[in-house]
Parts: structure tokens; C-alpha cells; sequence
């Protein structure tokens, strides 16, 4: 069989399955075992199959995914998230749209100190949503800023979804943490400039109100002691690394003591809020660790049956500029954003891509950023984007999918303008990250 017939079916059968509803770990499992027997060699390659599929595992640059989704469970368990928002709710008080900027403000902060968007989506939605509609604000300009800054979670470190990709793609971990610092507080910025222009423009799309509660006494202050140690944890994980003082893991490892130790300083963690914290940590962490089983074993599939070289060879061949063919890659990963996950893309695109842009002597960390932002807008997007759902699993009644569908929009367009700053100005990104 020709590396091509190979290639359309193991891709037309990954879709397929993937339609059925099944679970992602379990779409790759199929696929593998079946590919297994038949390319590597009947039941002596399922053997190859399991040792493959245990070494991808067995690796010490996987350990930052549950540490870095146990930091920001210890912050959403323990309240910690929310006292930073109601200190930054204290000292913007005169802005324009201020509750929809002190979600991105909030936000952006919790995103420096979590590795998980969906808790930052949920835990903003539940808890600021329902007073901006209160308090009257048009819905869409209320549901947005959550939205948007449960995506830059993917770029601040530490993200989760950043690890995945470069364990699976063989990008420096470091580099892509460190690379997406500028791009995700520029986007924060573009957000929270386009939030604060829209409301003062049009004053009644968020409605300035009284509070009702009583004065902080001291807010500047307030801030300082309960924002900065939450700084210092982002600090502490980043600096360790850019130094060398200190590899992703053993980074995430000082932050997650670090985000633990000052739970515990502020005398917020309890026996309960630890067991939640590290219930949520194994079931996210487990899912992830799953699919990168899958992953593994599918891209060596993909290389020893021939198909990758195949692939490489035709691009090769086409003598099409480089900037077209990096633009077309990440058209495909911004249509598959429409209808699945952003692992799957992953799964799908990445045994393909890695090839390619080696061969092309493309800077990963630069692409690897840019394809972050691809499945940052995969989670906004309809008819699948994940943050939509979990925006609407936490809205009151009467908020329906449609109207977080338009919600989303703006910021959107917002994202594909970083996109587009990053590839004229690789710098953005470039500028911190190490040479290899």
C-alpha cells in the first residue's frame, strides 16, 4: 500500500471515529491497535505498541501537567481567586465597564497562576456574570471579557495545553512558556483597551452603579498584600526558568509549593479545599496523559509506514513560498477549531506539521506560539468551542448559546490581530526565549 492510500485512511478513520462521539484516548487506541498489527507486524507489533505507548508516559518533562493544573485548583478551592478579584474591583472604580475590565484584569492574573482555562472560565462566569447582568450591563459586553480571558490561560504561563504541545511535538517546554508571556499580556491589553473604548463610547452597555458595601479601607494596599504574593508565584516559576536556575518541572514544582505555602499563609487551605484541589488535578491530569498515550504511538505509525516522508517530500516539491505554506497550516488548525477539541487538533495535525516545519528550519517556539492561539480561538468558536459550553453551563437562565456565540466574536477577530503582529513581528515572541 502507497504512503498516500496509508495517510488517507488512518485520517479519514481518525475523523470517522471522532464523529461517533467516542472519546479521544479511545479514538487513538483503536486506531493504533489495528495500525499496529497490521504495520509493525501482527501481534509481535501490539507488543511494540505497549512499550511505545508506556515510554511516552514515562517522562519527566509530563510532570509540569499536574502540577500546573494543581496550582490553579489550590487557588479556585481555597478562595484565593476570588479575594484578587475583589482587590482589583476596589481600585478601578471610575473606569468604564468596570466589572467587565476587572474580569480581564482578574483574569489575566489568575491565568499567570493557573494552568487550567476551564476553572478560570467557570470560576469567572459563576461569580461575575451574574452581577454584570445585575447591575444591568448589556450580555454580550458582560459574557465576552470571560470568554477571552479564559483563552489567554493557553499563552501566560503556566498552561497546561503549552506542556501538551511541546511534549508532543518536541518543542522546548521552556521556550513556549516563556515565549508566550508578551503575546498573552498584549492580548490581555488589546482586550481590556477594545472592553473600556466600546463602554465609553456607549455608556449603556454597562451602566455605572453605587456599591452597596462597605469601603476598603485602605484599597492600593489591599491589592499589594493580596495580589503581589500571587505575582510572586508567576515570578518565581518564570524567572527559575529564564535564569536556568531551575527546567519546567522543577519550575512547576516551586510553584505549586509556592501557591500551597501561601494558601497556607493566608489560612485559606483546609483538608476539604486540598482533597478538591487534588481531585480536580487527577482527573484533568489524567485525560491529558491519556491522549498523549494515543499520540505517540499514532506518529510512529505515521513515520515508519512511510506516510510522513511522503508528505514531506510533496510539500518539498511544490516549490510554494514558505509564508503560504505556514499561513495554509494555520488556516486548517483555525477551520478545525470550528468542529473538534483542541487535543484532538493536536493529535490530528501535529505528526504531519512537526515534519514540515523541520524541514523548512521554521523557529518551533515562534509556529508553537501561533498554533496556541489557533486553539485559543477553537475554544470561542461555534459550533464546538469549549469555553462556550462551560460559559453557558454556569449562566443563569435565560442566557443562550446564540447570545455567547455573538459574544465571542469580537475577540476573535481580536486574537487573529495578534496572530497576525506575531508573524510580521516574530520578535514578540523571539525576544525573551533562549537560543537552542
Amino acid at each position: 500500500m502507497s504512503w498516500g492510500s496509508i495517510l488517507t485512511l488512518m485520517f479519514a478513520s481518525k475523523v470517522g471515529l471522532l464523529l461517533t462521539a467516542l472519546p479521544v484516548a479511545f479514538v487513538f487506541f483503536i486506531i493504533n491497535i489495528v495500525g499496529s498489527y497490521l504495520i509493525f507486524g501482527g501481534f509481535p507489533g501490539l507488543e511494540q505498541m505497549v512499550r511505545n505507548e508506556q515510554l511516552s508516559v514515562a517522562q519527566f518533562s509530563l510532570v509540569p501537567i499536574p502540577l500546573f493544573v494543581l496550582m490553579g485548583e489550590v487557588l479556585f478551592h481555597t478562595g484565593l481567586a476570588m479575594k484578587s478579584i475583589d482587590a482589583v474591583d476596589a481600585v478601578i472604580r471610575r473606569v468604564p465597564g468596570r466589572l467587565a475590565v476587572v474580569t480581564l484584569v482578574a483574569g489575566t492574573i489568575f491565568s499567570a497562576i493557573s494552568g487550567s482555562t476551564i476553572a478560570t472560565t467557570a470560576m469567572l462566569g459563576s461569580l461575575l456574570l451574574p452581577q454584570m447582568l445585575q447591575r444591568n450591563y448589556e450580555p454580550k459586553t458582560a459574557m465576552g471579557p470571560i470568554l477571552a480571558i479564559g483563552g489567554v490561560d493557553i499563552l501566560i504561563p503556566p498552561s497546561g495545553l503549552a506542556v501538551l504541545l511541546g511534549s508532543l511535538a518536541g518543542i522546548s517546554i521552556s521556550g513556549l512558556l516563556v515565549g508566550g508571556i508578551v503575546p498573552g499580556l498584549i492580548l490581555a491589553a488589546l482586550f481590556i483597551g477594545y472592553v473600556i473604548l466600546r463602554c465609553w463610547l456607549n455608556p449603556e452597555l454597562a451602566p455605572t452603579y453605587e456599591d452597596t458595601g462597605a469601603p476598603v479601607a485602605h484599597p492600593w494596599l489591599n491589592l499589594i498584600v493580596t495580589v503581589l504574593p500571587l505575582i510572586g508565584i508567576f515570578a518565581l516559576v518564570v524567572v527559575s526558568m529564564i535564569g536556568g536556575w531551575a527546567t519546567p518541572t522543577e519550575a512547576s514544582a516551586l510553584g505549586a509549593l509556592a501557591t500551597v505555602l501561601v494558601a497556607l499563609l493566608y489560612r485559606q487551605l483546609t483538608w476539604e479545599s486540598l482533597q478538591k484541589s487534588l481531585m480536580g488535578t487527577a482527573s484533568i491530569s489524567g485525560a491529558l496523559l491519556f491522549i498523549i498515550v494515543g499520540a505517540t504511538t499514532f506518529a510512529q505509525l505515521l513515520s515508519f509506514s512511510g506516510a510522513t516522508a511522503g508528505l514531506v517530500a510533496l510539500i518539498e516539491s511544490s516549490n510554494l513560498p514558505q509564508t503560504v505554506i505556514l499561513i495554509g497550516m494555520l488556516t486548517i488548525l483555525l477551520v478545525l477549531g470550528f468542529f473538534i477539541d483542541q487535543t484532538s487538533i493536536m493529535m490530528i495535525t501535529l505528526p504531519f506539521y512537526m515534519p514540515i516545519l523541520r524541514a523548512m528550519g521554521v523557529d518551533l517556539v515562534w509556529f508553537g506560539i501561533l498554533y496556541l492561539l489557533c486553539m485559543q480561538i477553537g475554544l470561542l468558536t461555534p459550533p464546538f468551542g469549549l469555553l462556550l459550553f462551560v460559559l453557558k453551563g454556569v449562566s443563569p437562565p435565560g442566557i443562550t448559546v446564540g447570545l455567547i456565540y455573538r459574544a465571542a466574536i469580537p475577540y476573535v477577530w481580536l486574537t487573529i490581530l495578534m496572530m497576525v503582529l506575531i508573524f510580521v513581528f516574530p520578535a514578540i515572541v523571539t525576544a525573551f526565549v533562549a537560543s537552542p
